[in-house]
């Protein structure tokens, strides 16, 4: 592995470990125990924080629940809503209609929230509108699909899409680096999406680290048909194959219906995402998928944390800094039979 890679991976690990533990230590929700008044602020960081402040009036749209990790992500924030005895949660009906978005977002400005929680189905599409409720005085949080100007929102919660290419090619690295000339397939989720292009690249980026690349690359569109329907292809075009790296596990289901069909099993598969189902089958080691990389599905939950401290004008007390940070990305791990019971009572359901 190269310097500069080595240097980004182990940058990645300690930044997202900090912030881990500031998203731990600020948003605790059990109150603690304080010596005295004179010692409370710096003995126990974070108390200040829970406690029930103003109510905070926090409008959240997100894309149609048409697949686990979507239907996960909004799940999790409704349930983080309902912590808090002063957070009020107006849930937009979800979709994938970029005009209804809009039109919603449009609606909590008309309505005088105090914060929007977003995750745009487009973040290039919703950029304008999110800019109107910035200026309106409305504090947005963008969740996972970055808008086109970071300016639209006063923080941004993201998953590390790069990141998750650069863990799936170090673990197939790491698996098979030693034959120079194996042959490694991609099954992308939709090609027109940043996060997909970023993911990629971090994949490629990693391979060529231990002198692998991308010999066959098809590209789905995270569901379960269109999952079957790429692997099918790629199965019929690479009669012989070493590895696999599937970006998303809910249309896994489909890749992995099309590799059952196929009746191959010469290589291993890497997931992407995190699912139930994924982990229970690297737990089984009874197929081809040994890994899955995790994207979090608590960003929107996240987002409604932060959504709170801003409206109520507190910071994240394991920081030095003052205040919330303008970006917070989570990290990437892979997820192996060595360590999937950590993982899986959090995984979302395919």
């Amino acid at each position: 592995m190269s310097a500069p890679l080595r240097r980004r991976r182990l940058t990645v690990a300690g930044t997202v470990a900090a912030l881990a533990l500031v998203v731990a230590g600020c948003t605790s929700n059990t109150p603690q125990d304080t010596p005295d008044e004179g010692t409370a602020r710096a003995a126990v960081p974070g108390t200040e924080n829970d406690e029930t402040g103003d109510t905070v009036t926090i409008g959240f749209s997100a894309p149609a629940a048409d697949h686990g990790w979507m239907g996960a992500i909004t799940r999790a924030a409704v349930a983080e809503a309902e912590k808090y005895e002063d957070v009020e949660l107006v849930q937009a009906e979800a979709t994938n209609d970029v005009n209804l978005q809009i039109s919603q977002i449009e609606q909590f400005i008309n309505d005088g929230v105090d914060a929007i929680v977003l995750l745009p189905f487009d973040g290039a599409a919703l950029t304008e509108v999110a800019h109107q409720a910035m200026e309106a005085g409305i504090v947005v949080v963008n969740v996972d699909r970055e808008f086109d100007d970071p300016n639209a929102a006063r923080t941004t919660v993201l998953g590390d899409n790069y990141g998750m290419g650069v863990s799936a090619g170090a673990y197939i690295c790491e698996q098979l680096g030693d034959q120079g000339d194996a042959t490694v397939a991609e099954i992308a989720g939709i090609d027109s999406l940043p996060l997909t292009q970023d993911r990629s690249q971090g994949f490629a980026d990693a391979l060529s680290e231990c002198g692998l690349e991308v010999s066959n690359r098809v590209a789905a569109d995270f569901t379960v048909q269109g999952g079957e329907a790429a692997a099918a292809n790629l199965l019929q075009a690479a009669p012989e194959l070493d590895a696999i790296w599937n970006h998303d596990d809910d249309q896994g289901v489909g890749v992995m219906a099309a590799i059952e069909n196929a009746g191959r099993d010469e290589f291993i598969m890497v997931g992407g995402a995190g699912s139930k189902n994924v982990m229970e089958a690297i737990q089984a080691d009874d197929s081809v998928v040994k890994a899955t990389v995790v994207y979090p599905s608590t960003q929107a939950a996240d987002g409604v944390k932060l959504a709170r401290l801003l409206v109520q004008q507190k910071a994240m007390s394991d920081l030095v800094e003052v205040e919330v940070p303008r970006m917070i990305q989570l990290y990437a791990p892979v997820v192996t039979k060595a360590n999937v019971d950590e993982y899986l009572p959090t995984a979302f359901e395919s």
